[in-house]
């Protein structure tokens, strides 16, 4: 189409990953690192708070903590499988906690029953599926399992748009606040203005161009 960005295309492609993965919404974005960065944002993650993640994956994770101004603790991997071991991040929790973000490395899920047993319901768990699109745990499938789940489309992954993301949730608060942060904390795109013929628009947050 005559779309570049931000088009019709975005949300029908949106709508089929959300169904591939069987989760509630889709949020595509830039890269995988702004998928994993929106998702700090959207939990307002910020100084003085802490997100456990593995030794056991690329700079990005841990990064995305940093951005916010948060603190990223690393915990151990288990050393048969390299995924998150519930055990350490149970060592690691404070009364800081914020998320824990697990990385399905190499494409294999983690343990998310053990993960959620060890962690205080106010704990987010998260999900860096950037390895495992089309990977599952039993029925569930990975970017339905942890409360928000991080993909990337980079040329090294499963499926590419030579570069660009998406976030994958059921929680329809946190999907609206992510379409907002994702476009500069404004409150309509441009395909949502030309929808309704109107220039209007707002900004309520602090957002990015992702």
């Amino acid at each position: 189409s005559d779309w570049l960005t931000t088009g019709p295309c975005v949300v029908e492609f949106e709508d089929e990953f959300a169904k591939v993965t069987r989760a509630r919404h889709a949020v595509a974005v830039s890269s995988g690192t702004a998928a994993l960065h929106v998702m700090m944002a959207a939990l307002r993650i910020g100084p003085g708070d802490e997100v456990i993640v593995p030794a056991m994956t690329f700079a990005a994770t841990a990064n995305c903590v940093v951005y916010q101004g948060g603190t990223p603790v690393f915990c151990d991997v288990d050393p048969a499988t390299l995924l998150i071991d519930h055990r350490d991040v149970a060592r690691k929790l404070t009364d800081r906690t914020r998320a824990v973000i697990a990385v399905d490395y190499a494409g294999q899920p983690c343990d998310y029953d053990a993960l959620r047993a060890a962690l205080p319901s106010h704990v987010s768990l998260l999900s860096d599926g950037c390895h495992a699109l089309g990977g599952a745990c039993g029925n569930r499938l990975v970017g339905s399992i942890g409360d928000m789940t991080a993909f990337s489309f980079h040329p090294v992954k499963h499926i590419t748009t030579a570069e660009g993301g998406a976030i994958t949730t059921d929680d329809d608060e946190l999907a609206r606040r992510m379409r907002i942060i994702r476009n500069h904390g404004i409150t309509s795109d441009h395909r949502e203005r030309e929808k309704r013929g109107s220039w209007f628009y707002e900004m309520v947050d602090l957002g990015f161009n992702y």
